[in-house]
């Protein structure tokens, strides 16, 4: 009687359900030092960026590094489902000599066989229990093969939905504040409307989709490692571009109130503080500066020409230093985790946003101008 080798099952088997549970039904985060599936993501995910950081096109790294989060479910699964097996072959081994088979002598190969069948249903009935104990052991695990067939396939959807539901707002913001989106972008071109119920409701609908995205990668962490369908979009930069845009309103902008500016950047500096305990990011002191001093008179300069004027007073560039050292380290680090770039204060690239690119661009413009008295950029 190998009772020690059924002992050892009975502890896979409950670490296995315990932390599948954790992962899949228990929405909360979980202050654990040690999970399975946070080891698994640790490790297969600084294996993936070493891999990635070898890539020098920006695009092409973007694209490795968009295949982890939804490739890492499979193996993830698979690792429970051959924990379970093997913790189930643990336990009917330990039973002792229970089993049937012709003319072959039982060994633990043969009840780790029977395990990998019994838990998948297969059901081929060459290795039969012969005892109560084996008997119900096996139904059981049969029981817990539908099961965890019924996880993945419910697991599946409620991901993608959940990702689907966080890109339309992402989407959003493209004709908003640019490609990458950017603070000065944002409320530039809401220069022209700068009415308060405008922006009190872009907030609101901002501050909803942070509450979203924390309730939902809480949830399900593995949110955190899918991308967006751009490479110059990301869930970090729509949340880092809210901040900023907010963190400017509370410290003054003429004709705008700050009130639904106050809730919706408490929103999404809880959903950054979180997520960057939820991928394990650490503090590192020497972050670099995004808006440094020149740069805070550039974006005054560049706002005042759409109609924005910001509040420029003695105490104004350390009131927004002290707003932007409420959430600044948290996205750096979750910069460095998650290999994803932050959005600038101002952009200057000088490209065309997402919306107003295609792959017949060319081929329209030189149509345009072969037709007289129409200009190419009629449309743009």
């Amino acid at each position: 009687m190998h009772w020690w080798a059924s002992i050892a099952g009975v502890v896979l088997i409950f670490i296995i359900l315990m932390d599948a549970f954790e992962t899949v039904v228990l929405p909360r985060r979980i202050k654990r030092s040690f999970r399975i599936t946070g080891w698994f993501y640790r490790n297969s995910w600084g294996l993936w960026t070493r891999i990635g950081r070898h890539i020098k096109s920006a695009n092409r790294r973007e694209g490795f590094l968009a295949y982890f989060g939804p490739l890492s479910l499979i193996p993830l699964m698979g690792f429970w489902a051959l924990g379970l097996i093997f913790g189930f072959a643990c336990v009917q081994y330990g039973l002792g000599e229970h089993l049937t088979l012709a003319n072959e002598k039982i060994t633990f190969w043969k009840v780790l066989y029977l395990s990998g069948e019994t838990f998948f249903t297969l059901g081929y009935g060459d290795i039969t229990p012969n005892n109560a104990a084996a008997r119900a052991l096996a139904v059981m695990e049969a029981g817990m093969g539908f099961a965890f067939l019924g996880v993945v396939i419910g697991y599946l959807p409620v991901i993608y939905n959940s990702f689907a539901a966080r890109e339309i707002e992402i989407s959003l913001l493209d004709a908003r504040a640019g490609s990458p989106p950017s603070a000065a972008e944002f409320l530039g071109r809401l220069g022209c409307c700068p009415e308060q119920t405008v922006l009190d409701e872009i907030f609101r609908d901002w501050e909803r989709w942070c509450a979203d995205l924390l309730s939902s990668h809480i949830s399900y962490p593995v949110l955190v490692f899918f991308r967006s369908q751009h490479s110059n979009q990301s869930w970090l930069s729509a949340v880092t571009v809210m901040l900023d845009v907010t963190s400017l309103v509370m410290t003054g902008v003429e004709g705008i109130h700050s009130d639904q500016a106050k809730l919706t950047f408490a929103m999404a500096r809880h959903a950054a503080v979180d997520l960057a305990q939820v991928v394990s990011s650490q503090y590192s002191p020497h972050d670099g500066d995004r808006l440094a001093g020149p740069e805070l008179t550039r974006l005054r300069t560049e706002l005042a020409q759409h109609g924005v004027t910001l509040y420029n007073g003695a105490d104004a560039p350390e009131r927004l230093a002290e707003l932007r050292m409420l959430y600044e380290p948290y996205v750096h680090a979750l910069s460095l985790r998650l290999l994803m770039t932050l959005p600038p204060w101002i952009r200057t690239d000088g490209k065309k946003d997402n919306w107003k690119g295609g792959p017949w661009d060319r081929a329209i413009q030189a149509r345009a101008l072969e037709r007289p008295g129409r200009p190419a950029d009629d449309h743009f």
